[in-house]
């Protein structure tokens, strides 16, 4: 088995349009120092120019992120579609996008599954309890789990000039 490198900068881009959501979450993150940077941005659209390196981030010098938490209920562009644009774009689709959103609606978590979600989180209410999820969050993600990429020649850097 490889072993996992660690001291690895995380990269993380939060897609939620709430500002105190996304301030919780950040700060949740800080306390468990999980997240070395991350993106916040609060829109569909803008989460779609950022990774696809298009709109005011076409000559940005982009590094795609470890992962996506993304929100559902996102202005410009809804968050379902965010995740199936990422997942049909094949520099994009390995990359893991975590629902994270205050719906627990049963067609929200099939739709998220059918596009490829790798994972659906319900924010708890409760600032506590958020802090302990995200610390297992991060920990899961950047401990735990293994990225495809670890495994082969497969760059964190979107190289959109390859493709046709």
């Amino acid at each position: 088995m490889k072993e996992k490198m660690h001291g690895v900068p995380l990269e993380i881009l939060l897609v939620e349009d709430n500002p105190a959501h996304a301030e919780l979450v950040m700060r949740s993150f800080e306390q468990n120092l999980v997240a070395n940077r991350i993106t916040h941005l609060a829109d569909g659209r803008g989460a779609l120019d950022y990774l696809f390196q298009q709109g005011e981030y076409k000559d940005a010098d982009i590094i795609l992120p470890h992962m996506v938490l993304l929100d559902l209920r996102l202005p410009k562009i809804d968050g379902l579609d965010v995740l199936k644009q990422i997942k049909q774009d094949q520099v994009l689709k390995k990359l893991p996008v975590i629902i994270l959103t205050t719906s627990a609606a049963e067609k929200d978590v099939a739709m998220a599954y059918e596009f490829h979600a790798n994972s659906y989180i319900v924010k708890p209410m409760d600032y506590e309890q958020l802090v302990k999820l995200m610390g297992d969050l991060g920990y899961y993600w950047m401990v735990w789990n293994f990225f495809p990429w670890e495994f082969s020649s497969d760059s964190l850097e979107l190289d959109y000039d390859s493709k046709s």
